[in-house]
């Protein structure tokens, strides 16, 4: 990195704009700024930073005020710095807070800090960022350091020297971190530290499990009867004292199995006797049933006896009706001949009057069913009508040809008429195309420059949005982080209110204990406890005993708050997060600023974005008019063609429609019109069609009624009705005929379903005394109730065996996983221990300060080398990692080796001139390893602002030597100070002097 130039306006002791060319020493290779004490030599150090960092070393901790005091009210604060890295050359111009006039009402106004970043490309610059925030991230990415970086390997400013030599161990260790950034082995210190605490805390929940374990186990157990009549042993019952290790579940399992098969014996002999008793009341209840069957068969066939003489009226009455029915379509048929007659005669008496009404002369009416004189003279008018009809149909379509024809001469004189008129405003046009032309070119030059800050216009929405995207997100996550915090103080809440509950409850389950023994002492039955079968003095239960799923109940909702309240805190830490976030992206603007910027920049954006459509509607016209002046002359031919065109075709249709009327007219005759006479003609035969038509009809119906008449006498003789009404009365309908063969079929089914009943073999034999199954019912039921019993004493015992199953299977898990959890914790303990500087680490180094004392190494060394040279090899710089006084903490100890005694001492016993040269070293070394730890970025230029002159002549020179061979690989180095003697040695020099104003100016090529 090379420092190039620098211009410093309204900044610190500078009220008016200074350049400074640094370029300008690169050739001599070092400098020398030079100036009265408080003339402003430091501050030319203080804007660069400032130019770089937006930040001055000098004033960390204090109210900063960048601006000169020296100001007026109109002046401008800025500095505008020029650099290198690489092939790339920048340039970033920054100004501070400060208060200027206000533009309206008067007054005075804060202008904002603002800062701008360019690059140097194609022999211009080119803009990369244009806020302070967007600044200082490119900036970030191009430099490579940070400010502490930058501070230390480039710019070397007062009281910095000594600091990393005399610092303590925590001291030098916090300024170490922030240069080699290694904060990230503290969070890695943290993480298994606070893996080993939760491993250990898991190590705690499973011994607490195993002891609720060991709780459920022997709530499982209780209350067991003895089995084989003998008291319960050893081998029965587990001890309490038993270690309740895996096997000593697994043979509270085997007593909990011998029960569930003697049970399982009790059952199955129950189920025998059940099902015996069942059999014997399903033999008594059958023969009742039978009996029953066989009474009502018997009763049923009397029933039906008495049916018998109704059931042959009906099988009467049905024949009759059948006869009837086959008579009854012939009756219909002449019903519906003699309807069609009527109606056929009434069709012929219309059509006779129609014809009547259209001809003067028709054929005479006769009596209603014609003849066969009237028919043909129909037939003749008929041939003879459309004989004429078929005559007219060329002469019908020249007549409806007239209209069309008519319109298209219209048609085409008003086309000659509108081409002339065409032809006259296309002349017009040719007159004037060319002012349109010149019009058009001026306004789209107009909309092409306002259309080219469209790009600009798109990055400023954009910046906008993203703010006040960013804005809305904080407001809303900052109502989610209140939720977030309240919701964690009321899990917390709870959790510590559950936690109290299980106390409570374990402590009443506990004082609670002696009086549930007693509750299940019996008389010369043996204690659980003490095996006495005399019970004296039993204690009395409690009124509010405790139960086991009581305590089961509150341990479970202790552990569901717990987890609600970790969610709750982790919810709490994230929306926290989110919110600091979004704060920062909203580069800690309001909602209502950022509103308010985000018009201006739409409202920009929208005047650049129509100058763009603007222009495109402008050029596409410019383009129109253009090609429409080019092509008007040959448009102006071809209309006049088309004109010409036109009136030749109206003058052929015009000949034509003369020709065609001639011809209508020959064939109109008497009538208006050609389609007039042809329409007479045609309503002529229609009428004289209808007319045959009816007559044929009516005759036709006239015959049908006669035969069906005869048809019906004939059926009504062979089916021997007198009349048809005799018939129609023998009738019945559907729903009566229905009826009747139903209640038929109904009485022979019954008589033949109980005459078969009583023949089935198995109502043979049985007493006419009813059958009682009332002493069979009872044994089934006593049966069933003991049968029940067994079964349910059988579920209790079954449930409990499931229980313990599952649990010894779970204690068989949570046996492995916790063997498996303490080898871990032991592994994971002694590695806490030891990056926390604790146990096995003798040397009482934490991990952070471990990798920090490697990089203290290389920097040891490489100032070594400096300092070995400046003084003549006698002192050298050793890393101190011993442990301190009372085993604190160390690793980032320093000591000087003294070579004429051989022994290292502290470095604070130096002198004030070896105390310089050493601190000089260390800070060049501790340049040099940042510098590669940063990518091994090339520095081009260094600035030394430091106390020359405390030095005696010859420490002098060999500070001056050391840093003349700096130069080395073009670097250019820029020294501060007012010793007369530096000024001899240096010739190449900056002058910062005092004017009587007050203010400082800066002369180059003068000290």
């Amino acid at each position: 990195m090379r420092i190039n130039t620098l211009v410093i306006a309204g900044f610190g002791p500078y009220k008016t704009p200074q350049r400074i060319d640094f370029d300008a020493f690169a050739d001599d290779g070092i400098f020398l700024m030079a100036g009265k004490t408080g003339a402003g030599k430091s501050s030319i150090l203080d804007a660069v930073c400032f130019a770089l960092y937006n930040a001055v070393p000098r004033y960390e901790g204090t109210d900063k005020q960048l601006r000169s005091h020296h100001c007026d009210a109109g002046d401008p604060s800025y500095v505008t710095l020029e650099f290198t890295v690489g092939a790339e050359r920048y340039r970033v111009h920054r100004s501070p807070d400060y208060e200027r006039p206000a533009k309206r009402g008067g007054g005075m106004t804060t202008q904002k800090a603002d800062a701008e970043l360019a690059v140097w490309r194609d022999g211009d610059w080119h803009g990369i960022a244009a806020r302070p925030v967007d600044v200082a991230t490119e900036l970030s990415g191009i430099l490579g350091l940070t400010k502490d970086q930058f501070l230390q390997v480039i710019l070397l400013a007062q009281n910095r020297f000594q600091q990393f030599l005399l610092a303590k161990n925590d001291e030098r260790q916090a300024l170490l971190q922030t240069l080699f950034g290694t904060q990230r082995f503290e969070r890695y210190e943290l993480a298994i530290v606070e893996q080993a605490r939760s491993l250990e805390a898991q190590l705690g929940d499973a011994q607490e499990q195993r002891e609720r374990d060991t709780e459920r186990a022997r709530g499982l157990l209780h209350g067991l009867a003895p089995l084989g009549g003998t008291t319960t042993t050893s081998e029965q019952a587990p001890s309490e004292h038993m270690p309740t290790g895996p096997s000593w579940f697994e043979h509270s399992l085997n007593i909990i199995d011998a029960h569930l098969v003697a049970v399982d014996g009790e059952v199955l002999a129950a189920f025998e006797r059940a099902s015996s008793a069942e059999e014997e009341h399903r033999i008594q209840v059958e023969r009742r049933g039978l009996q029953r069957r066989r009474d009502d068969a018997r009763a049923q066939l009397v029933a039906l006896q008495a049916e018998r003489e109704n059931i042959a009226n009906a099988r009467r009455r049905l024949v009759s009706a059948d006869h009837a029915a086959a008579v009854a379509p012939q009756s219909e048929a002449l019903s519906r001949a003699e309807r069609t007659a009527t109606a056929a005669g009434s069709v012929e008496a219309q059509a006779r009057e129609v014809w009547a009404t259209l001809t003067a002369a028709g054929p005479a009416v006769g009596d209603g069913v014609g003849d066969g004189v009237e028919s043909e003279s129909l037939a003749a008018i008929i041939d003879e009508s459309s004989r004429t009809l078929g005559a007219l149909e060329d002469a019908l379509d020249d007549e409806s040809a007239l209209p069309a024809l008519d319109g298209e001469v219209r048609l085409h004189a008003a086309e000659v008429e509108r081409l002339d008129a065409e032809i006259d405003r296309s002349a017009q046009r040719a007159l004037l195309l060319p002012s349109l032309v010149e019009e058009c070119s001026g306004h789209l030059t107009a909309a092409l420059v306002d259309a080219a800050r469209v790009s600009e216009a798109e990055a400023r929405v954009e910046r906008a949005s993203a703010a006040l995207a960013a804005a809305s997100e904080a407001v809303s996550l900052g109502e989610t982080l209140d939720a977030a915090r309240r919701a964690e103080l009321d899990a917390s809440t709870a959790n510590s209110l559950a936690s109290s509950d299980l106390n409570d409850l374990l402590a009443r389950r506990i004082g609670g204990f002696a009086g549930e023994l007693a509750e299940s002492l019996a008389p010369g039955e043996p204690c659980a406890v003490c095996g006495s079968t005399s019970h004296p003095a039993p204690a009395a239960p409690a009124e509010d005993a405790v139960t086991e799923a009581d305590i089961d109940s509150a341990r479970a909702a202790l552990d569901r708050s717990v987890v609600a309240l970790k969610a709750a805190e982790a919810a709490a830490r994230e929306a926290g997060q989110l919110h600091a976030a979004a704060l920062a992206r909203a580069d800690g603007k309001s909602v209502a600023e950022l509103e308010g910027l985000l018009a201006e920049a739409v409202a920009a954006h929208a005047s650049a974005t129509a100058a763009v459509a603007e222009s495109s509607l402008l050029a596409g016209r410019h383009a129109t008019l253009t090609a429409e002046l080019a092509e008007l002359g040959s448009a102006l031919q071809s209309l006049r063609e088309q004109r010409d065109a036109a009136d030749r075709s109206r003058s052929g249709l015009v000949e034509r429609r003369a020709a065609i009327a001639d011809r209508v007219a020959r064939h109109r005759a008497d009538y208006t019109s050609v389609a007039a006479r042809s329409d007479a003609l045609r309503a002529t035969i229609t009428a004289a069609r209808t007319l045959l038509d009816a007559m044929t009809a009516h005759h036709n119906a006239v015959t049908a009624r006669e035969s069906a008449a005869q048809t019906l006498a004939e059926q009504l003789a062979q089916h021997g009705f007198e009349s048809a009404e005799y018939a129609e009365g023998a009738a019945i309908a559907a729903t009566e005929r229905t009826a009747l063969e139903q209640s038929i079929r109904a009485h022979e089914r019954a008589d033949d379903v109980a005459r078969a009943t009583l023949a089935e073999p198995e109502l043979a034999g049985l007493p006419d005394e009813p059958i009682d199954a009332t002493q069979a019912e009872a044994s089934r039921d006593a049966a069933r109730a003991l049968l029940s019993e067994a079964n349910s004493q059988r579920g209790i015992i079954a449930e409990r065996h499931a229980q313990m199953h599952t649990l010894v299977s779970d204690v068989r898990s949570r046996s492995a996983e916790t063997e498996a959890l303490a080898a871990e914790y032991e592994q994971i303990a002694g590695l806490a221990a030891a990056v926390q500087g604790k146990g096995a680490n003798t040397r009482r180094m934490r991990l952070e300060t471990y990798v920090l004392a490697a990089q203290l190494e290389e920097i040891v060394a490489a100032a070594n080398g400096r300092l070995r040279t400046m003084t003549a090899g006698r002192y050298e710089l050793q890393h101190d990692d011993s442990v301190q006084f009372r085993k604190t903490q160390s690793g980032l100890g320093l000591a000087i080796l003294d070579q004429h005694t051989g022994r290292a001492r502290p470095t604070h016993s130096l002198s004030g001139g070896e105390t310089f040269l050493a601190s000089l070293a260390l800070a060049l070394g501790l340049a040099e390893v940042v510098t590669a730890q940063s990518g091994g970025i090339t520095l081009d230029t260094l600035f030394v602002d430091e106390g020359f002159g405390s030095l005696d002549g010859d420490t002098l020179e060999i500070a001056m030597g050391t840093l003349d061979s700096l130069r080395a690989g073009g670097r250019t180095i820029g020294l501060i100070s007012h010793v007369e003697a530096m000024k001899e040695q240096i010739p190449a020099s900056l002058g910062i002097r005092v004017t009587d104003g007050g203010w400082s100016e800066i002369v180059q090529g003068a000290a």
